[in-house]
């Protein structure tokens, strides 16, 4: 018993020494530990597509601060990034198959310690179902989503998306379906973008319903309906168009291009009706015909009126539309009109007018104002031209005169020089060179050119101006070569007999079988320039209308001019 007690506290004595060690610092030396400084990123992970992941480093033994800086092969954005954060975190990419990232941390210690560490991130693909998206444009004035009888209609998926497409096209298939209401669907291919459709005509309204299924590039799909409301036959009001807004002088014509149609053949007849406003009143050539026209009224200042054209279906459905015309006073003419009055389309010239093809100069200017019998004249002439006949003395002389030696042009105020048949000075059949020894373009000209013919000494213009200046005709003697435009003015290029001119003013221009009739103008042409002199001079042909540059020492035919505006 005694060597048992014995025994006992000597354990205790071995025991509480030990503790007395251990309490003091004993036990392993620091070169028995492993304090080496090294750093943990974590173990192998996965995650999926655009997500967020965090990360986080464990260090050991580190003397000091410690700065982390993480990074990924193959790249992606990790944040923060080189900071004293033992944490970080990034967004995955977008993924279509699991795909390896390698994530390591770079730590560094305040003693220059440095340990790395990396492990794998597996990136899973998590595919998004693309949206299907039906659009449809509205149908003007009508509720949205409501469309008359009879019409065709897109119906639109191609704003479809898919958010988290990683390929093009975002979308690889689309499917159309109809589900509700009277067949409308009438293309072959239900697998496009789009998809027209033709709307029922139906004794009653109805609701027409179509699905659309989009499928994305990794399989998978998505579906959306969308329902339209269709009006019945007789709900369905015509469309009607009264044409384009214009700006027309007084007189002139105004085109009525107006249409009334329906998509309901049963509307049917479609009855129409122009009607206006304002403060003046057109001339409308038919008021019950939708495409038609009317002359502009006369106006002392600029009016403005509005006309509509109003339509009513066999349903009694009225609808209307207008357009505003400005109107404003026919200006002071300076200048002739061209004559022409005839209108043309691709094929036709005629006297009808043609709103399909508008703007023409049958439809403008004086002539149509002659035409339509509103042009003031102080004279006579054809279409927009206005005379006035003068005698040996240069007075008025009464329109139905058959004999005059002048005439006035009302418009420009020019005073023309008649020609005659009876061999004399200013005989039809004469020809001149063309002469002057001033303002000639650098050459004078011929003073008596070959093949020219007259009853004066040298058949020239210089010399043929002065011989009709010597004869005082029609009391003046301030006769002279008309210039190009002057001369151009005179031109009748509505006129279906030849010569171009107002025969009943102009008599004696020459022979309707003829090639050409030239005139000479004032002015050298720069054409045919030789040694910095023009050879040429502007003529114009009163038989074509048009004009060119003829050699000086042609034999050409002459109209003399005087005074002018």
């Amino acid at each position: 018993m005694a060597f048992y007690r014995w025994c006992r506290l000597i354990s205790m004595h071995v025991i509480l020494a030990s503790c007395m060690l251990v309490a003091c610092g004993g036990g392993l030396s620091s070169e028995d530990r492993d304090e080496t400084f090294a750093v943990n990123a974590g173990r192998d992970r996965s995650a999926t597509e655009q997500s967020e992941v965090t990360l986080t480093a464990q260090v050991s033994y580190p003397s000091g601060d410690v700065t982390y800086s993480w990074s990924a092969s193959p790249a992606m954005l990790i944040t923060p990034s080189d900071t004293t954060a033992s944490s970080a975190t990034l967004t995955t990419p977008v993924a279509t198959e699991d795909t390896d990232y390698v994530i390591s941390v770079n730590v560094t210690d305040s003693a220059g310690q440095t340990a790395s560490d990396s492990f794998t991130l597996t990136v899973t693909p998590e595919n998004v179902p693309p949206t299907a998206v039906i659009a449809a444009s509205q149908w003007p004035e009508l509720a949205v989503g409501t469309y008359p009888a009879g019409v065709a209609i897109t119906l639109d998926g191609s704003n479809s998306f898919d958010e988290d497409a990683s390929t093009t096209p975002a979308i690889v298939t689309w499917q159309w379906q109809q589900t509700n209401g009277d067949d409308a669907i009438i293309s072959n291919d239900t697998s496009t973008p789009s998809l027209v459709i033709t709307t029922p005509i139906a004794d009653d309204r109805q609701t027409l319903t179509f699905s659309l299924t989009v499928t994305d590039a990794e399989g998978a799909t998505n579906t959306v309906s969308q329902s339209y409301t269709v009006l019945s036959a007789s709900e369905t009001t015509p469309t009607v168009s009264a044409g384009s807004d214009q700006a027309v002088f007084s007189g002139e014509r105004i085109a009525l291009r107006g249409a009334a149609t329906s998509s309901v053949p049963a509307a049917y007849p479609i009855d129409t009706l122009w009607t206006f406003t304002g403060n003046a009143e057109p001339v409308i050539a038919s008021v019950t015909a939708a495409d038609t026209y009317a002359v502009a009224p006369q106006v002392d200042t600029e009016t403005t009126l509005q006309l509509y054209l109003n339509a009513q279906d066999s349903f009694g459905n009225e609808i209307t539309d207008s357009l505003t015309v400005v109107v404003r006073p026919f200006p002071v003419r300076v200048i002739n009109d061209t004559g022409m009055t005839l209108q043309a389309t691709n094929t036709t010239l005629a006297s009808a007018h043609q709103n399909a093809w508008p703007g023409q100069d049958g439809q403008r200017g004086a002539d149509v104002l002659a035409q339509s019998a509103v042009l003031a004249k102080a004279g006579r002439g054809e279409a927009g031209f206005d005379f006035t006949k003068l005698n040996s003395n240069g007075d008025e002389e009464d329109d139905e005169a058959a004999q005059f030696s002048c005439v006035r042009d009302n418009v420009t105020g020019l005073v023309w020089e008649v020609k005659t048949n009876d061999g004399g000075l200013r005989d039809l059949d004469h020809r001149y060179s063309w002469y002057a020894e001033e303002n000639n373009g650098g050459a004078a000209g011929n003073i008596n050119g070959p093949d020219t013919v007259c009853s004066i000494t040298s058949c020239n213009t210089a010399d043929y101006i002065s011989a009709v200046n010597a004869a005082g005709l029609c009391g003046f003697y301030d006769w002279r070569l008309p210039t190009h435009q002057e001369l151009l003015s005179i031109v009748h290029f509505g006129r279906a007999a030849l010569p171009r001119v107002d025969s009943r003013y102009f008599p004696n221009t020459g022979s309707a079988t003829a090639t050409t009739l030239w005139y000479w103008t004032s002015q050298p042409g720069a054409d045919g320039v030789s040694n910095d002199a023009a050879q040429n001079t502007w003529a114009i042909d009163f038989i074509s209308g048009v004009d060119n540059f003829l050699n000086k020492s042609d034999p050409v035919a002459i109209r003399l001019v005087r005074a002018g505006r």
